[in-house]
């Protein structure tokens, strides 16, 4: 079973950055279509980004130049970098993978389209 652990999180002010890391435990991380979600309290788990084994990726439009996934297959580990946050942004994150294949990224883009989950990173960004 993947195992998934996702850290770097943490309380920033508005304007900050933080990198979320997230390390995969069996496959390489290269053999996976990857995401990152963030669930903030009362809302639904929404997508943030989604990257497939080729390196298409979705960025929600609410991220969009802001957030940057990437992936070390090195490292086994995959990456989220935030520039610019918001308070908006506040949320638990979490890293998810899949082995599943679809031919419309959208698709990935789905909850249900993920094998395997983190437990999340808490991110709060202050005013």
């Amino acid at each position: 079973q993947e195992q998934l652990v996702e850290s770097g999180g943490g309380l920033v002010q508005a304007g900050d950055s933080l990198r979320l890391s997230c390390a995969a435990s069996r496959r390489n991380v290269r053999e996976y279509g990857l995401a990152w979600f963030r669930q903030a309290p009362g809302k639904e788990r929404d997508v943030v980004v989604v990257q497939t084994t080729g390196f298409t990726t979705y960025y929600a439009d609410f991220v969009k130049g802001r957030f940057t996934i990437s992936r070390d297959s090195a490292k086994n580990t995959v990456y989220l970098q935030m520039n610019s946050l918001k308070p908006e942004d506040t949320a638990v994150y979490y890293c998810a993978a899949t082995l599943k294949y679809y031919s419309d990224i959208m698709d990935y883009t789905r909850v249900g389209a993920y094998n395997y989950w983190g437990r999340g990173t808490q991110v709060t960004v202050s005013s």
